[in-house]
């Protein structure tokens, strides 16, 4: 459980108006206790229901009370019944569902008013006609989500998790609730600013004929027009939404009896050659460098959907925190209130697609879909747009990611562009590239790296980095893995400041526009996160790490290192070494008599080991090494160099000094304890290793080095 959790209660989740850019005052929240059954999918409605479940928290999730599997043999069926609102008197009752995964059907009164098929998008269905005069009203949903057994986007959501693959995601995900309107109503809005014109266009879809919309800042009118449900007003001298400045005009529409509320930013976002004639990104005419992660969206308590708005937006408080200024919401769509925290506080996002069907690998081109797979996904891309279409932070919308359910790459992404000239479009996140849309976008891990710009698309880097620390009393389970281990929060800070700073290097040397770092927090048994699963812990240092973010960083080629004792990834040098276990226990210690050991050149391991320099073979589950080393002076600030594969504990002068599990595919840099460094002296000093190897490819190498 997050500590949000305890705010969790059956009377009022997630209370929130769930639908900030377009609210009505009067409305009827249905989160809660419905009844829930799972059941054959070929069965009709059940005589009975198995339980309550908490709605709106998908059925796996612990928060929902039930956390169960459902699987596409099977159909997930709500039940609940409700008292007509006295605002619904001579008015229209809209039933809306914030999303349902994945396809939809909905009784009231045992008469059916509609169904869906979708897993991230809102939908509504008017109930009126099916309303009975008087006493409760009986609602029915049932849900049939394939998950992985279908073609359907769905992201990371798999039956079996494991990896970069999670716990799946069936039924109601997001806020219901109830909305009394006139006959004639404002069904949807479209809203589209034109920052070089200095006006914005709305277009109201409404059943009556004309609509008057009015312009606010703050609470102070500055422009008002009517028209036939598409107005263009042009004012003056508009303030500019962005990260630094995220300036947002109130709206007030009305359409017959019908009046709504809602927000527009002003902003632009381009790709245009700068003066030495590459392909740059643009917020409003100023070239821009964008550092974000990626966002999985995930909760251990509620999967797909956050405890409470608070948990929503912690999310996004401490990735502006942490200095970053744009966030990649990576296959999966969030509800309208996690767009608006982001419009609020200027949060450029990156909006993938989410996933689904099947895949290719790097370089492998595109898969061939069916012709119902390809419906899917064009309709739900559609919807995608369509749904999030006026919020101002969202500046790209990312078509496929990593070959998974990649077709006709060109046409989709075409086709989005036209359908959205108002954002970047970026074809396909790492992998498999085409000549289309505005960026060319590469993945790569752990260190940065950047495409060549091209004539008409800018460089960015969509994924790298994935420094996995593992935080005992925070893991979804014991078995955790990252994409390149690290031993304890500094060694991550450091090497998370070497990563970005080296990023930011390429912005010049290579014109790359943005990185997106592997990831904001750890995901079930994925530790590649800067915060925990449950966001207990930051596992960085907040400041350093910003400034890194926002290239503050003193790069790192400039911080000065003095070699006090050399590892043999250049020169070979000479260790005692045994692959049997030492009789001794106190092998360690400076005094331990090793003559009869074996002397070698180091590294230790095996061939092919990646990032190894392998002098000394050494295929057993352990080895011990030991070295003596003289020094001049004591060292000021001395840090351990390693490349461990896998499970190292070193100690110097008899002392524990660092402590490091799994692997790594390099040379890096590893604290020492306080106590150790205290040890090193002028004059004879003693460094011994253990490490312990299960699988795969062995090595260890060591040394220190000491930075002023």
């Amino acid at each position: 459980m997050t500590r949000w959790a305890k705010d969790v209660t059956p009377d009022k989740p997630l209370p929130e108006y769930p639908r900030p850019q377009m609210v009505r005052p009067n409305w009827v929240n249905l989160n809660g206790l419905w009844g829930y059954a799972i059941a054959p999918k070929a069965d009709a409605v059940p005589a009975a229901y198995q339980g309550k479940i908490l709605v709106p928290f998908p059925v796996e999730s612990a928060l929902s009370g039930v956390m169960k599997m459902v699987g596409a043999e099977n159909k997930l069926w709500y039940r609940k019944t409700f008292e007509t609102p006295k605002e619904a008197a001579n008015q229209r009752l809209l039933l809306h569902f914030g999303a349902v995964d994945w396809q939809t059907t909905v009784w009231l009164n045992g008469k059916e008013i509609g169904a869906h098929q979708g897993g991230y998008d809102p939908f509504t269905f008017d109930l009126t006609d099916a309303l009975k005069p008087t006493g409760p009203q009986e609602l029915i949903v049932a849900v049939w989500d394939p998950s992985n057994d279908g073609p359907q986007p769905r992201g990371k959501q798999v039956k079996k998790p494991g990896g970069i693959f999670y716990t799946p995601v069936t039924g109601i995900w997001q806020t219901v609730w109830l909305e009394a309107v006139p006959k004639q109503y404002i069904r949807g809005l479209k809203i589209t600013p034109d920052v070089d014109n200095t006006q914005v266009k709305i277009e109201v879809d409404s059943t009556a004929a004309q609509s008057t919309v009015t312009i606010l800042d703050g609470e102070k009118e500055i422009a008002s027009s009517s028209g036939a449900n598409a107005i263009t007003i042009k004012f003056p001298s508009p303030k500019l939404w962005s990260g630094e400045s995220p300036f947002l005009y109130n709206l007030r529409i009305k359409s017959g009896d019908d009046a709504v509320e809602s927000y527009f930013g002003m902003r632009k976002i381009e790709v245009e050659k700068d003066d030495k004639g590459v392909s740059r990104i643009y917020l409003n005419n100023n070239a821009i460098f964008m550092a974000g992660p990626l966002d999985q969206g995930f909760w251990p308590d509620g999967i797909y959907t956050a405890p409470t708005d608070e948990a929503l937006k912690y999310d996004l408080e401490i990735t502006k925190k942490l200095g970053f200024n744009c966030t990649r919401k990576h296959v999966k769509v969030e509800p309208a209130r996690w767009y608006y925290h982001c419009d609020k506080m200027g949060m450029l996002v990156w909006q993938d697609m989410p996933s689904g069907d099947k895949s290719v690998g790097p370089n492998k081109g595109e898969v061939t879909r069916t012709a119902d797979a390809k419906k899917i996904y064009e309709s739900e891309l559609k919807t995608l747009i369509d749904t999030n279409y006026n919020s101002p932070s969202i500046i790209m919308w990312v078509v496929f990611n990593e070959g998974w359910g990649q077709f006709d790459t060109v046409r989709i992404t075409d086709w989005t562009k036209k359908y959205d000239p108002t954002r970047l479009i970026n074809p396909a996140s790492g992998w498999n590239d085409f000549p289309a849309g505005d960026v060319i976008d590469m993945h790569h891990y752990p260190n940065p790296a950047a495409p060549k710009p091209q004539e008409t698309r800018a460089s960015v880097l969509g994924e790298f980095g994935g420094l996995g620390l593992p935080t005992p009393g925070h893991m979804w389970a014991d078995k955790n893995w990252g994409y390149k281990g690290v031993s304890d929060g500094k060694a991550l800070t450091r090497q998370y400041v070497k990563l970005m700073s080296n990023a930011w290097k390429l912005r010049e040397t290579e014109g790359l526009n943005a990185a997106i770092y592997t990831q904001i927090t750890d995901v079930e048994t994925e530790a590649n996160g800067l915060l925990t699963y449950d966001r207990a812990v930051i596992k960085v240092d907040v400041d350093a790490v910003a400034q890194a973010n926002q290239g503050k960083a003193k790069p790192p080629e400039e911080i000065p290192q003095k070699t006090i004792l050399p590892t043999s990834e250049k020169q070979p040098q000479t260790w005692r070494y045994t692959i049997e276990k030492p009789a001794d226990d106190n092998w360690f210690k400076p005094d331990f008599n090793d003559t009869t050991w074996k002397s070698a050149p180091g590294g230790f391991g095996t061939q092919n080991t990646p990032g190894a320099t392998v002098r000394t073979e050494w295929k057993t589950a352990d080895i011990w090494i030991r070295q003596s080393f003289e020094l001049k002076d004591a060292p000021t600030a001395p840090l351990l160099i390693m490349h461990h594969d896998e499970d190292a504990e070193v100690y110097l002068n008899g002392v524990p000094a660092a402590k490091a599990t799994g692997f790594i595919g390099t040379y890096e840099e590893f604290d020492l304890t306080k106590e150790a460094k205290a040890t090193l002296k002028p004059g004879k000093n003693t460094i011994a290793v253990h490490c312990h190897q299960t699988t795969g490819g062995q090595y260890i190498d060591v040394g220190i080095v000491d930075t002023k």
